[in-house]
């Protein structure tokens, strides 16, 4: 029998974004939280550089605003930028006083901020060095724990949407093994990115695309797909996820080198090793691809290493490596999705009733790469938006009569593993940092043979081949190259692809 679970107001997700909005909902009414694992399994702990806000003497949204734009290479939403930079400082300050420990100056007592990649101003807010997006999961975990009327589901898994007369009234998910309709006045998704599909990846095991998925069975309108972020410096060692080393440590001038001790970065941009991450990443590919290794030289740091950057010291050191007086191999690795599920400054998507905030939406702020730690910002900043919005959000009415289904089962588990690293292996080879239409048709064409042998119950794994066969799709329509996005064989931008997006 199908258990029907009836709530005011449905989150799927408990990174930032799913906390901030739950947590704000709340103060209107009966919140019901989902997450895949446990509430610390998000992206969001994972977070090391910070928060972008423009907090500092001498900054300004409007300076934070250019950067942003110019991070994006023109497809920006100008209207999404100006709100995420206008309202970043005061939802850094409401998590500050929410008790989120941030980095402070031992004189001033203001924030202790950080420069990173493409900032023109000190404008990263950081906690416990290294350890912001922890810190902030910690907060708002508190935060939601603290209210009565949110109620949290663990180790569930949405697996559709349940779409009546044209609107999302909830899903369809499976709760500790049994299957559920959850209904819903409004339904938030906040279920992260699909780094998953990559072979290479500083993503949590958690992040296989599912709300994109989800969303694309359902008709919802996706933008974007083929700007996916690669961050050029994750720890190069045989993991999965890769540890990121991040961008905070080239802010406090560590150097890229090859294995020839060459600084290759320098003279190939003018900020050299803070350039946008888009172009560092694929200066490191190309000396790969030439039989180089790659590694961060953070020894000028020194003894100040291990205080900056205390995770990230831990980190090398239970590897056998010491940033003060080691290299430190590094490569890229997928790390953002920029495109997703298409929203409006309030976070609605194109069904009504249904919402997007977080990694998993495209609001229009990153364009075709994300600049530096804005991503915390966005999720805190459109997360308080779809939280006002959803409060007004009329009930449901009539709902449909409920239907007897149950929860896939995996028959197969060891080919649904074999599945999902062949679709690692084709994204990583084919839609990755360098793709052509010849790669970007084989990917399509390998993905397309995997869902064909998906053995039955395999849903994470068909997420994670519609998710990727929608990345190369775009890619293979977008003849150009911008931002995240390079085609080899079309290198450059091309001004007639300048503003035009590509809708799934």
């Amino acid at each position: 029998m199908t258990d029907r679970i009836r709530t005011r107001f449905l989150v799927i997700g408990s990174g930032v974004a799913g906390l901030h909005a739950a947590w704000r909902a709340s103060q209107q009414g009966d919140v019901l939280l989902l997450t895949k694992r446990s509430l610390f399994d998000s992206a969001t702990a994972y977070a090391q550089g910070g928060i972008a806000a423009a907090l500092g003497a001498g900054d300004s949204p409007k300076l934070h605003r250019k950067d942003t734009l110019a991070a994006g290479a023109a497809l920006c939403d100008a209207e999404a930028v100006h709100v995420l930079v206008e309202e970043g400082p005061a939802r850094v300050r409401d998590l500050y006083t929410a008790g989120a420990h941030f980095d402070l100056d031992p004189k001033s007592g203001e924030f202790l901020l950080g420069l990173e990649a493409a900032h023109s101003a000190n404008r990263i807010v950081h906690a416990h060095g290294d350890q912001t997006g922890a810190e902030v999961a910690r907060t708002l975990i508190a935060r939601v724990g603290e209210s009565p009327r949110i109620k949290v589901f663990e180790r569930t898994r949405v697996l559709d949407l349940i779409v009546h007369r044209g609107q999302c009234v909830g899903v369809r998910a499976s709760v500790r093994g049994k299957a559920t309709d959850i209904m819903a006045d409004a339904t938030v998704l906040a279920a992260g990115g699909c780094g998953q599909v990559y072979r290479y990846t500083t993503n949590p095991p958690v992040a296989t695309g599912d709300g994109i998925g989800i969303a694309q069975r359902a008709g919802v309108r996706l933008v974007d797909m083929e700007f996916v972020q690669f961050h050029p410096t994750a720890l190069d060692m045989p993991e999965n996820p890769l540890q990121l080393i991040s961008e905070a440590v080239r802010g406090e001038g560590a150097v890229l080198v090859n294995d020839e001790g060459e600084p290759f970065m320098a003279g190939r941009h003018r900020n050299a090793d803070l350039a946008p991450r888009d172009i560092v990443a694929r200066h490191i590919f190309r000396q790969q691809r030439g039989g180089r290794k790659v590694y961060l030289d953070a020894r000028n740091i020194g003894k100040r290493f291990a205080r900056r950057f205390p995770g990230i010291f831990a980190i090398c050191t239970a590897r056998g490596l010491d940033p003060t007086k080691d290299l430190i191999p590094v490569t890229p690795a997928a790390h953002y999705m920029m495109g997703g599920i298409a929203t409006d400054l309030v976070g609605r998507s194109s069904m009504p009733r249904l919402y997007a905030v977080g990694e998993v939406a495209r609001t229009g702020v990153h364009g075709a790469n994300r600049l530096a730690s804005n991503s915390l910002l966005e999720g805190l900043v459109f997360a308080e938006r779809v939280a006002r919005d959803v409060m007004d959000a009329s009930e449901i009415g009539q709902l449909p009569r409920a239907s007897k289904w149950t929860v896939p089962r995996l028959i197969d588990r060891g080919a649904a593993q074999v599945a999902a690293d062949c679709v690692r292996e084709a994204m990583w080879k084919h839609a990755g940092i360098a793709r052509t239409a010849s790669g970007l048709r084989t990917c399509i064409a390998e993905l397309d043979d995997i869902e064909n042998r998906l053995p039955e119950g395999a849903t994470e794994e068909l997420n994670l081949v519609q998710v990727g066969r929608l990345i190369a799709e775009a890619a293979l329509m977008r003849k150009e190259s911008r931002g995240g996005h390079y085609r080899a064989d079309f290198p450059r931008a091309q001004r007639a692809w300048r503003g035009r997006h590509i809708e799934m």
